[in-house]
């Protein structure tokens, strides 16, 4: 009952977060939200109607709890690009301190509930939790000082951050100055 309580109401409070993002995203990232809304919601209503109207007794609670497990992992695994930008950039301004300490301090606290409970759909996924979030935390203590120094513009109009510093600017031929010479 606990797990459930806390599950509905993780989910609850994740709906409106959807929905104010939906409400205030661009509208190029409305469609693309709401695509992967789609395909989640398919992927949730067919491993709910297989478990409800195929399965019975202990194959219904393995089938559930294994498609928990996967989607908790998949869940806790979803930082992992961030960490990626942050071990490229060598600075954390794309990973929020809070974020990642909570993510941590869930992923702990679960793991253990399952540990104590003997019930390794809880234990497993909450266990890759608490080792990412260990993990954002280790980068955090890293990389907590330093930011991004330079940013510039291509010549196709995209942005390339990067620490080295700025390239100087390639002259074309003699540099004149405001009065005309050379």
């Amino acid at each position: 009952m606990l797990v459930s309580t806390i599950n509905a109401t993780g989910a609850a409070i994740e709906s409106i977060y959807v929905l104010i993002f939906l409400i205030y995203a661009p509208k190029k990232d409305k469609g693309k939200i709401l695509g992967l809304l789609t395909f989640a919601l398919s992927v949730f209503a067919a491993v709910a109607f297989i478990s409800v109207f195929s399965l019975r007794g202990n194959n219904r609670k393995l089938f559930s709890g294994f498609a928990a497990c996967v989607f908790s992992i998949i869940m806790y695994a979803s930082p992992l690009s961030v960490m990626r930008t942050v071990i490229k950039m060598k600075s954390v301004e794309y990973m929020p301190f809070f974020l990642s300490l909570f993510v941590f301090l869930c992923g702990t606290s679960w793991f253990i509930f399952g540990l104590l409970g003997n019930d390794p759909f809880v234990a497993v996924p909450n266990g890759f939790g608490c080792v990412l979030g260990a993990v954002q935390l280790i980068l955090y203590a890293i990389y907590r000082d330093k930011k991004c120094e330079t940013k510039k513009v291509n010549a196709n109009g995209s942005l390339e951050m990067g620490m080295g510093k700025p390239e100087p600017e390639k002259q074309s031929g003699p540099r004149r100055s405001q009065n005309g010479q050379v």
